[in-house]
């Protein structure tokens, strides 16, 4: 139709009714209208193509009678430009369905007009009976079946507009147009529609990770808003504390001055948990009573077995005896045949509070390895009636399944507590594939494929799962558990079914301050009593799973090998480098000047101090230099390949040897300055004792001896001990090059050389020194009124002696002790502070009190500074005849004369 492009404004109309109903248009409605039978609408182009339309949802819509109504205003606003066509979607809402009519649109003056054309977006909707379509017309607006008003004439202005898009009627499926009340607003680019999820909030104490809710034990659901306990309750004299579904709880009343003790198990038969009835522990029975009583076949059978699991309750009372007799115990009982639900959970829950026993001894081994192949075939039994029993520490699961079944899938998924929750075990019986389900939340999942000649039988297959929480039952002589952590063990059991295709996922456990190495997917062998890797593969890994492939079924666990994530130490702060610095000048000198001045002193001990000053020299620059580790570890570990069973459970790299030789002389050098410093002592201590001018006989060849090789022997100790090639962190630490003093978690180890390698022999050395110190401070402190040299004596050269003392004591290392057992910060920081500039600057002190301040290194000092200072000046003078008219010869001479600087350089002289 040609029009005159002017702004227009669509107004509220009325629909009116009609007599004529031949047509239906096909076309996008934005907001709450009802459908109706229209009048056509001429238009001037129109050609016939297929009209696509959209399948059908059922959706509750209203079909009402024809009558006029009045449609909503819809507002549109268009943007034109040349050539361009906009595509509108809209979202789809049901709407009511009832007859509408339209008016014809009043032509306007012809121009070269473009249309955009909207395409129409269909989406799922009701079917509603037939009504046939003729024509419609594509203009530049989206129209709505409603009742159109004349559009009002406006002033014309000159615009560019698009060409009318031929279009065509066909028949279409009838269908109810849903929408909803909409502004439309056709632009240049297309209009796209996003959804905003809000966030998952996580309630009752649960942790939001990677978008799912890891719940407490007591809360389930999404978003850990189901309840999932008993409320506190009494019973019979009993009160039971709030207890997770499925677990047993306990208490204890004092009955005719006697403990009575009793359990009662949390259930949720009726939808609403609540305890069941409390069992009672008799009087003063044991755990070898009741194995005495099963053995006879005497004493309820039920009640035995509830016994067992009071008295195992408490893990402080599990000493190796009773965890023996207990699982004996358990293992009678899951082998009765008068067994029934209610003997299994009280059995089983006694087995899972044994896995949390601390005590480990070899006593037990025989006794739980039986009690572990009990489990097995208990679970595969499907004659004992028990589908399922789930405590803190043990999970067993018994499924038979069609023989048409491809594959069985059982899953574990993670708690905020670690322990096993009924609701956290699923089940897939006909599924081939390991799927972890989203936000790596899977603890644990094994799937069995099925091969096809299983699937071929005509039976069902009996399936036994049993999980444990830890490896305490299973013990292995091959590999080390140093650090403490625990690995879960998922039991799957088909009979003696061969061509198994087995996988599994385990969740990789969480060592603080460490990252995960390597690892072996492994089962365990019952003839050798230890975990093999034959018939086991790795598949792949990441950060939230391990997966695994075996052959067979049996028990499986994954050996995970960890390496610390060392926290290298620092550069050397400025305090530390220029203390040093200056002790190596010091002591440099001291050792020049004791050497060089040796025969001059016969009283001093030469070969005493030198010694102190050449291991404090070494010492000071192999820690300088030398104790920052040169191999560092940064880079991340790679898991290789091969499924290999690591040694242990700490990863520690092969020694390289820099490190190692580093902390070897550092401790030689500094133990040999204590040494050298008690030495000193002892030398000091028999001069005021005997009163001797100089030392007593053989005593230097003592020193030497003493001196030199005690150190070297503690060494050695040391080394012998603590060192080895494949681990050298059992003698050195791995920040830097000094003695190991820390165990994996971050607290002092008395284990470790550092402790009885250094601390121990060097404390004795310095509670030595330090008595020597008091006798030689009261000794010269003392004034004799008959000694002319004691009443003259200062206070201040007194303190002088002590204190030098003390320096060559090396008794400043005493506020090193004073670190290690202070607790409150701001002593702690008075300490440290004082600790390092006392210490870095020994050598310097050693300089100043025993070299600086002696007559002959000042008078050496005078004599060089004059020596330096004074030059010699040749001086040139002449003489003169100043008498007027006479000329006398000149002379001339040369003196060498030597002058001080102080006095002038040269002088003249004039002789008449």
């Amino acid at each position: 139709m040609p029009t005159t492009e002017t702004p227009t404004t669509d107004i509220p109309t009325t629909n009116i009714s009609t007599t004529e109903h031949t047509s239906l248009p096909y076309t996008i409605v934005c907001g709450p209208i009802t459908t109706t039978p229209t009048t056509t609408t001429p238009t001037t182009t129109s050609t016939t193509t297929p009209t696509i339309t959209s399948p059908t949802r059922p959706s509750p819509t209203t079909i009402s009678p024809t009558t006029p109504t009045t449609s909503s205003p819809i507002t549109t606003s268009t943007t034109h430009s040349p050539t361009t066509s906009t595509t509108t979607p809209t979202i789809p809402f049901p709407t009511t369905t009832s007859p509408t009519t339209t008016s014809p649109t009043i032509p306007t003056t012809n121009s070269p007009t473009t249309s955009t054309t909207t395409p129409n977006i269909i989406s799922p909707t009701t079917t509603s009976p037939t009504i046939p379509t003729t024509t419609s017309t594509t203009t530049p607006n989206i129209i709505s079946p409603t009742t159109t008003s004349p559009t009002i004439p406006t002033t014309t202005s000159p615009t560019t507009t698009f060409p009318t898009i031929p279009t065509t009627t066909s028949p279409t499926v009838p269908s109810t147009t849903i929408s909803s009340p909409t502004t439309i607003s056709p632009t240049t680019s297309p209009t796209t529609t996003s959804t905003t999820t809000p966030p998952l909030v996580c309630i009752n104490g649960g942790k939001l990770q990677s978008q799912v809710c890891i719940c407490p034990d007591e809360w389930t659901g999404e978003t850990c808003s189901d309840g999932n306990f008993c409320n506190s309750t009494s019973k019979d004299g009993f009160s039971f504390p709030r207890t997770t579904v499925g677990w047993s709880a306990y208490s204890e009343v004092l009955r005719d001055k006697k403990t009575t003790k009793a359990s009662a198990r949390c259930l949720n038969d009726t939808g609403s948990p609540m305890f069941g009835p409390p069992h009672i522990l008799q009087y003063e029975l044991t755990l070898n009573d009741i194995q005495g009583n099963i053995s006879s076949s005497s004493g309820d059978l039920l009640q035995l077995a509830f016994s067992t699991q009071i008295l195992t309750y408490q893990k402080h009372q599990l000493s190796a005896d009773n965890i023996t007799t207990a699982a004996q115990i358990a293992n009678t009982l899951l082998k009765s045949a008068k067994i029934t639900e209610d003997i299994a959970v009280a059995a089983i829950t006694t087995i899972s509070q044994l896995l949390n026993a601390n005590k480990e001894s070899t006593q037990e081994r025989d006794a739980v390895q039986s009690l572990t192949e009990t489990l097995e075939n208990f679970s595969l039994d499907q004659h004992n009636n028990v589908s399922l029993v789930v405590q803190p520490n043990l999970a067993v699961q018994s499924v038979q399944v069609p023989s048409d079944t491809v594959g069985i899938q059982f899953t574990a998924l993670t708690g905020s507590s670690g322990n096993f929750v009924a609701n956290r075990i699923h089940l897939n019986i006909n599924t081939s594939e390991l799927i972890a389900d989203k936000g790596g939340s899977t603890d644990v999942q094994i799937v069995i494929k099925f091969p096809p000649v299983l699937r071929s039988k005509n039976t069902n297959h009996s399936i036994g799962f049993v999980l444990y929480q830890n490896d305490r039952f299973f013990r292995s002589r091959a590999f080390r558990a140093s650090s403490g952590t625990r690995r879960r063990v998922i039991s799957a059991n088909l009979g003696q079914v061969s061509g198994l295709h087995v996988e599994m996922l385990f969740k990789p456990t969480t060592v603080p301050n460490a990252s995960l190495h390597d690892f072996a997917c492994v089962w365990w062998n019952y003839t050798l009593k230890d975990w093999s890797t034959f018939g086991c593969s790795k598949v792949n890994h990441s950060e939230d799973s391990l997966r695994c492939f075996c052959n067979h079924t049996t028990n499986f666990a994954v050996l995970m090998s960890y390496r610390k994530d060392f926290k290298y130490a620092e550069a050397l702060n400025w305090i530390t480098i220029l203390g040093c610095s200056m002790s190596i000048i010091g002591l440099s000198l001291t050792i020049t000047f004791q050497i060089a001045t040796r025969k001059s002193r016969k009283t001093n001990p030469t070969v005493l101090l030198v010694s102190i000053c050449m291991c404090l020299l070494i010492f000071t620059l192999l820690f300088m230099l030398g104790v920052d580790n040169p191999h560092k570890q940064l880079d991340k570990p790679e898991i290789q390949e091969d499924n290999i069973l690591p040694p242990s459970d700490t990863h520690t790299e092969q020694d390289r040897g820099t490190c190692t030789a580093v902390a070897v002389l550092l401790q030689y050098f500094l133990l040999g300055t204590f040494t050298w410093n008690t030495l000193f002592a002892t030398h000091v201590f028999l001069m005021i004792r005997n009163s001797l001018t100089t030392s007593p006989s053989h005593f230097t060849a003592y020193t030497v001896a003493i001196g030199w090789g005690l150190p070297a022997v503690v060494v050695a100790l040391t080394l012998g001990i603590s060192y080895r090639v494949d681990d050298p962190l059992g003698y050195r630490q791995e920040e830097f090059c000094w003695l190991a003093a820390l165990d994996p978690k971050g607290n002092f180890d008395f284990k470790l050389p550092m402790f009885w390698g250094f601390l121990i022999p060097v404390a004795f050395m310095l509670i030595f020194n330090t008595v020597v110190l008091i006798c030689f401070a009261v000794t010269t402190g003392k004034t004799n009124p008959h000694l002319t040299s004691t009443r003259h004596t200062s206070m201040k050269k007194k303190f002088l002696r002590s204190f030098s003392l003390a320096v060559v004591l090396g008794l400043s290392w005493i506020l090193g002790y004073l670190l290690l057992i202070t607790q409150n910060q701001t002593m702690y920081t008075i300490l440290n502070i004082s600790f390092c500039v006392l210490t870095t600057t020994q050598g310097l002190q050693i300089f100043i009190l025993f070299t600086a301040r002696t007559a002959i290194f000042k008078k050496k000092l005078s004599s060089a500074l004059k020596s330096v200072s004074s030059v010699g000046i040749p001086l040139h003078t002449r003489k003169f005849s100043l008498w007027r008219g006479e000329h006398s010869d000149k002379v001339e001479s040369y003196t060498h004369l030597d002058t001080d600087l102080s006095s002038p350089p040269w002088s003249s002289q004039t002789s008449s």
